[in-house]
């Protein structure tokens, strides 16, 4: 069949053309969809570019911090006084997407049902409504107002300390409660016995903490944003005593709970978690039982000295509170330091009642390093009785003999004769002995035995006056001696003292300042402040820092720090100067030390003070012992307690005995010191 020649040519035209046609559309295609990708990358760049990165960057990793569990805290022999309790707790998490107002409604009655059922049956369970404010999504169901929430992402506590029934009714459905959460917290339990209450302190919620006037540190991690440093508010931290002093140590570290959020605050991914740190232990340089002893003490020797039966000289009806402080000599570690009457400190945890607080108010702060007020509830009947600051009285005295030795004015063995009372100044103001008594002739070391107030006034106050710059001479003696200066605790709230003397120089004159700060009636001081300076009597100098804990420690064990003994300053006296000063103190006569087994160097004192127009008496008493080699220094003070012999020196007695027992006075326990005393 022969080929048509013409038609093959048509065809081969033909489908050049459609190869030519569809090349053509081929690149006409790639050139419109690069075109479209070219204009839509300009309009992300230039048009939607801030859009998306402010979204991307909204768009990120949300940390958030877990507190840590507390370390304890311990006495010197591993006693624990206030320990950590680990608890669970329920918290919600609110996002945009658990947000909708019915379905938090019906979660909030679901968590009230599931409480009701599942929870402690002793304890009042959160409502809904209760539940709904505590999850801050804005909604309240009495007043029916919505709001935005205070914060996205973070998660609010809903209720602690949750049963086993509750966390494993959560746990198991937990597909039904959008947006909760259970995590381990602690709860802080103070010892039942009470050692040390105001000493080791107490805890409030941050969101207090850092709203409290002086609490300066506080305020500045309120400011962090690091969420291994921040702190919660609703976490617990130290608000006073050992827990403020030591709250960087105790409280630990976070752990970081890490949530992927959206731009809308809508949980996107898995969530990332740290381990918090546990906070260290302290071991504290208290003895529980010398401590326990010394409360002891306080409270039964304030029941007997109120009791009608008793002579004028022990019978004190208005004492209400007392304080005493022992320091070991050598090293300057605190024992003891009861300040009574005293609390149960748990009350503070989840906040206190009205009526909790009034119960509280007068003693919850430490009375001996700062001013807290008689016990007295009605506020007019409070204001005539003193209060934990009061006068040294004669306990003044050894310190006033040394500055008169070191300063020249007198001798050890320079007479003065004693007649019962003495005058100064134009007006011929009277100084008097106690009762008036006339010791006759008396030297350094008598004067301070017999507590004479006309010695201390006419060989020292009087002969001090006539020298230049006489009372800033008196001062600096006292703040070398601890007296009118902080102790160097580091102590929350501790007190300088009020320095009286200079404002009788000003409201009346030098010389009556001087005749009086002599025999103690014009500095008001803490007990803490009397002991320091009972310990420097005893070691002869060395004003030594308090200290309150021995060592700190890991949670495994591994020490961290120790405390040494640390000197503030020292006084360069004469050592016939000390040796007359402690034989004075070894012949002063005082109650309760009937049959102790040891060289006791003491000093009493009746301070005598005017409170509302009345002058009161409060009983003061200083001691330190065995006086050849000391080892351990006490300070009691008895607001309108009488005469320091009989109102705080049996105080005193057993503090010593309870050391004795505990640690031993000579180094060695000695297990039955002082139990054959009343």
């Amino acid at each position: 069949m022969a080929v048509n020649m013409e038609d093959l040519d048509k065809q081969e035209l033909i489908r050049r053309r459609h190869f030519s046609f569809r090349l053509n559309f081929f690149f006409f295609c790639t050139f419109l969809l690069f075109s479209v990708l070219i204009v839509r990358l300009a309009l992300l760049q230039f048009v939607d570019g801030k859009r998306y990165s402010e979204e991307e960057s909204s768009s990120s990793i949300v940390p958030h911090s877990i507190p840590p569990i507390r370390g304890n805290i311990y006495d010197r022999n591993n006693y624990p006084i206030a320990t950590s309790v680990s608890t669970q707790s329920l918290y919600y998490t609110v996002d945009a997407s658990n947000k909708d107002k019915d379905s938090v409604i019906e979660l909030a009655k679901k968590l009230e049902e599931a409480f009701r059922l599942k929870g402690d049956p002793a304890k009042t369970q959160p409502t809904a409504d209760e539940i709904i404010k505590l999850m801050d999504v804005g909604y309240d169901l009495n007043k029916n107002k919505t709001k935005e929430p205070s914060y996205y992402s973070i998660p609010r506590k809903i209720k602690g300390d949750l049963t086993q029934e509750e966390i494993a009714y959560f746990s198991w459905y937990r597909d039904e409660f959008k947006g909760v959460d259970i995590q381990e917290e602690s709860i802080r339990e103070y010892n039942e016995k009470r050692i040390a209450v105001q000493l080791v302190g107490y805890l409030k919620q941050f969101s207090g903490a850092r709203n409290s006037n002086g609490l300066k540190f506080y305020q500045e991690k309120a400011k962090s944003t690091d969420p291994t440093e921040k702190y919660l508010d609703n976490e617990y931290v130290g608000f006073d005593g050992i827990e403020y002093m030591y709250q960087e140590e105790l409280r630990g570290k976070n752990g970081v709970k890490s949530y992927p959020v959206n731009a809308e605050g809508k949980i996107v991914g898995n969530v990332s978690i740290t381990k918090p740190e546990k906070g260290q232990n302290l071991y504290l340089t208290i003895d529980k039982d010398v401590q326990l002893t010394a409360q002891e003490a306080i409270v039964n020797h304030l029941k007997y000295i109120k009791s009608p039966a008793r002579d004028r000289w022990t019978y004190a009806p208005y004492a209400t509170t007392g304080y005493a402080v022992a320091m070991e000599v050598d090293t300057g570690k605190v024992v003891a330091m009861a300040s009574m009457p005293d609390y149960d400190p748990n009350v503070w945890y989840g906040g206190l009642t009205d009526e909790e607080w009034s119960d509280i108010m007068l003693y919850y702060r430490n009375g001996t390093i700062s001013d807290v007020p008689a016990d007295w509830k009605d506020a007019k009947e409070r204001a005539k009785h003193p209060s934990s600051l009061v006068y040294l009285g004669s306990t003044i005295k050894p310190l006033t003999v040394l500055i008169g030795l070191q300063e020249k004015l007198i001798t050890v063995n320079e007479t003065y004769y004693d007649s019962g009372s003495t005058s100064f100044g134009k007006d011929k103001t009277t100084i008097r002995n106690s009762d008036g008594r006339a010791w006759g002739p008396l030297n350094a070391i008598s004067a301070i035995a017999h507590s004479s107030n006309t010695y201390m006034t006419d060989m020292i106050g009087l002969r001090l006056y006539g020298r230049p710059n006489a009372l800033n001479t008196w001062d600096s003696y006292m703040k070398q001696f601890g007296l009118g200066v902080l102790t160097g605790s580091g102590l929350l709230g501790e007190k300088e003292g009020v320095l009286d003397y200079f404002h009788e120089a000003e409201k009346a004159s030098a010389q009556s300042a001087l005749a009086r700060a002599s025999w103690g009636q014009l500095g008001r001081y803490t007990p803490l402040q009397l002991v320091q300076y009972t310990a420097m009597l005893a070691n002869r100098g060395e004003r030594l820092k308090p200290q309150f804990v021995d060592r700190i420690e890991t949670n495994d064990g591994q020490i961290v720090k120790t405390f040494q003994r640390e000197v503030l300053n020292t006084v360069d006296i004469p050592k016939p100067y000390w040796d007359a000063v402690q034989k004075g103190m070894e012949q002063v006569n005082k109650s309760g030390f009937d049959g102790f087994p040891y060289t006791v160097a003491t000093k009493t004192g009746t301070s005598t003070q005017s409170v509302a127009g009345k002058d009161v008496d409060n009983a003061v008493f200083i001691a330190y012992t065995p006086a050849e080699k000391p080892k351990l220094a006490v300070a009691v003070v008895v607001p309108e307690g009488g005469f320091g012999s009989y109102g705080a020196a049996p105080i005193a007695r057993k503090i010593f005995d309870a050391y004795d027992r505990a640690v031993g006075l000579t180094g060695v326990p000695n297990p039955n010191a002082g139990l054959a005393q009343p």
